[in-house]
């Protein structure tokens, strides 16, 4: 027998305050959660939507030390930025709250005491690197070296950020401090831990048995953990940004900010309600959902279970329907890198198309396998369904309306057999989309919501209303009449997903509100009703913004190979006689051409002090031959000649070799007289 809820509490991953949120977020999080939050409010059911900013941990003391300032500032400025993302893409949070708020400090801090009392941890001792000279034990990401696999300098304690493998510090090869550059020393340092181990028994039954309806992805990741053995975590570190270790003799030592982070979900609803948050954490007529990403399942599906459990008095997620990832113009996103389509950033750029973003995040939604965003799709989904499509359809019918009845809805005479039809077409769109979004497939849910515009779309195109005008004014008024009432039906279906375009179509309708359990009707709009005025619902979007997008991130990726560069190792030393015999001059730039039949080489004119020479150097790609006109570049002048594509070349203009190859002719800062020795 299925259990009955009466209420469902969403949460939705804590996007961590150390940098904003990029559309990888979006995709693998929120706009999911937000359409489901979306759709349950308006099925009129009772529901709470619980999400928050991560504020604790290493990354964020990183982010501090390097901008000189403290961690609450840098927590403060991020929580703000992605509020502010969110609000902007209708990401519609009943709360947002913060883990460094003085409700979830104690709420953390309670719950582990509870968990210590009732001797739910284990205390291990370890050995862990100290610094000696900064006086402090170092998290991972605080220690770096050579990794051991792929001997890339600069690994950090945690991970290789060049191959990827994941370290403990203890492998790195001539570990380094990044507070105080010393070499770290190990010490012995005492922690508590969740035995996981001892959990595993009811977890897997409770996951694979109970939970058979779970995504294969997040089935398929559990049954890893499991087959591997759950091993203790630690929940507390040394640190010193964080929530104290709430015991006698735990001084230095803070809750490990995975342990820390799930409890801002309760946190956050005790500062919504008060005196009203145990309903929503402690009834079991209550249904727990976690939208997540796949780096977050472990964490949601078995370690908080864990924790939930060893306190005794909560509920269990009933389903975690995570994503998997989103990447950038077949890139991995990386924040560290700055590969990324930052919110706050489209917000600014792209001003009023947060329903195009949404829509194309959800078209493309990584909800089994890892997924891909290009601009060039982003344009494509946008002129070739969202206009051409739904834009086109509601824009034929209102403005067809508005010509032939001054904007108000005709009574509807005898249907035809192909009205009948068109009809039959989406009488189901409701039952087809609940099941969809019900199903947490809400890519295909936001497909069968589209559906409805491609029938619209195809009924106007065959029916030729403005044709028929001429010969049948009765038919055009059943036309227009079922045309407008697939419109209505569109302003409904889009609601969860295009909240901002959903409502601007209401305007236009001059409809209060969607009323979801009307999806499917033909008399949403009685004969008489007054219609706003026709606008455009979305425009096209030109080559030149998707251009200015992709450069964006052409010119990141290019400032991202500069910052990495690494200049060649230093030729072998030759004698000062040797050097002596060089003879490099300054010459001034005559005349410049391209050599015909090749696209590397130009032909100079060099004024050199005594007769002028010619030139011949491989730097077409890099320069037009105009521009180097009268400048003053320095050439080997005692090179032998030699002939290259049929010219004779009197020496080598010296350039130099950027981190991507293109080439830079050497010039002089200042006027000097032609033929001046270098030296």
């Amino acid at each position: 027998m299925e259990k009955k809820f009466n209420r469902t509490l969403v949460t939705a991953a804590l996007p961590y305050a150390n940098g904003g949120v990029h559309i990888g977020h979006l995709a693998g999080v929120y706009v999911p959660a937000d359409i489901y939050v979306r759709y349950l409010r308006l099925k009129k059911r009772d529901v709470l939507f619980v999400c928050g900013s991560d504020e604790h941990g290493v990354p964020v003391t990183i982010r501090a030390r390097k901008e000189g300032c403290t961690p609450q500032e840098v927590v403060d400025r991020y929580n703000k930025i992605i509020r502010e993302s969110f609000e902007g893409f209708g990401i519609s949070f009943d709360v947002f709250g913060r883990t460094t708020s003085e409700v979830h400090k104690k709420t953390a801090s309670d719950f582990f005491r509870k968990l210590y009392d009732k001797g739910e941890f284990v205390e291990q001792e370890s050995e862990q690197y100290y610094d000696e000279e900064a006086h402090t034990f170092l998290a991972d990401r605080y220690i770096t070296g050579e990794c051991p696999h792929c001997h890339a300098e600069g690994a950090y304690g945690d991970q290789c950020e060049k191959c990827g493998t994941a370290l403990s510090p203890t492998e790195l090869i001539n570990p380094r401090s990044t507070v105080s550059g010393s070499k770290p020393v190990l010490r012995k340092t005492k922690h508590w831990y969740l035995p996981l181990d001892k959990h595993q028994k009811w977890l897997e039954p409770w996951i694979t048995e109970q939970h058979k309806e779970w995504r294969s992805n997040v089935m398929g990741q559990c049954k890893s953990w499991f087959d591997m053995g759950l091993k203790p975590r630690a929940v507390s570190r040394d640190l010193e940004w964080g929530i104290p270790v709430p015991v006698e003799g735990a001084e230095g030592k803070v809750l490990y900010v995975w342990f820390d982070a799930p409890i801002g979900y309760i946190s956050n609803t005790k500062e919504l309600l008060p005196n009203d948050w145990e309903k929503w954490w402690k009834s079991d007529d209550t249904r727990l959902i976690h939208f997540i990403g796949k780096d977050n399942i472990v964490f949601h599906c078995i370690v908080f279970p864990a924790m939930l459990k060893a306190e005794g008095s909560y509920i269990l997620p009933d389903n975690v329907p995570a994503n998997e990832f989103l990447n950038l113009e077949d890139d991995k996103i990386s924040t560290s890198r700055n590969w990324a389509v930052w919110l706050d950033e489209y917000l600014k750029d792209l001003p009023g198309k947060q329903d195009v973003l949404r829509y194309v995040l959800t078209a493309n939604a990584p909800e089994t396998k890892d997924n891909n965003f290009t601009w060039k799709d982003f344009q494509a989904r946008n002129n070739n369904e969202l206009v051409a499509v739904y834009g086109n359809f509601v824009n034929r019918a209102l403005q067809l309306t508005k010509k032939y009845y001054n904007g108000v809805v005709p009574a509807a005479g005898e249907l035809t057999d192909y009205d009948r039809q068109t009809i039959e077409e989406f009488k189901d769109v409701k039952a087809e989309v609940e099941r969809l979004i019900e199903g947490f497939r809400f890519r295909d849910a936001q497909k069968e919501a589209m559906n409805l515009a491609r029938i619209g779309n195809k009924y106007l195109a065959d029916s030729e209303p403005w044709k028929v005008i001429k010969t049948d004014p009765e038919r055009v008024k059943t036309v227009l009449n079922l045309s407008l009432q697939l419109v209505a039906n569109l302003a409904i279906a889009f609601e969860p997903f295009l909240p901002f375009s959903s409502e601007k179509l209401r305007q236009m309708l001059h409809i209060d509100e969607a009323q979801w359990d009307r999806l499917g009707a033909t008399d949403l709009l009685p004969e008489g009703h007054v219609l706003g005025e026709p606008a455009l619902l979305f425009e096209k979007i030109e080559d030149s913004v998707v251009e200015a997008q992709v450069q964006k991130l052409l010119d990141t990726k290019k400032a991202n190979e500069a910052a990495n560069f690494k200049a060649a190792p230093v030729k072998e030393n030759i004698p000062f006689e040797q050097f002596e015999k060089l003879d490099v001059r300054v010459g001034t730039v005559l005349s410049c051409e391209k050599v015909k039949k090749s696209k590397k080489l130009l032909k100079f004119e060099i004024a050199d002090g005594a007769e002028n020479r010619t030139i011949v150097s491989g730097i077409a790609q890099y320069y037009q031959p105009e521009d180097l006109v009268g400048k003053q570049v320095c050439f080997v002048a005692n090179l032998a000649p030699r002939t290259i594509n049929g010219i004779e070349s009197q020496g080598m203009i010296l350039s130099a070799v950027n981190f991507d190859d293109s080439l830079s002719v050497v010039t002089v800062d200042r006027k000097v007289v032609a033929g001046s020795q270098v030296g």
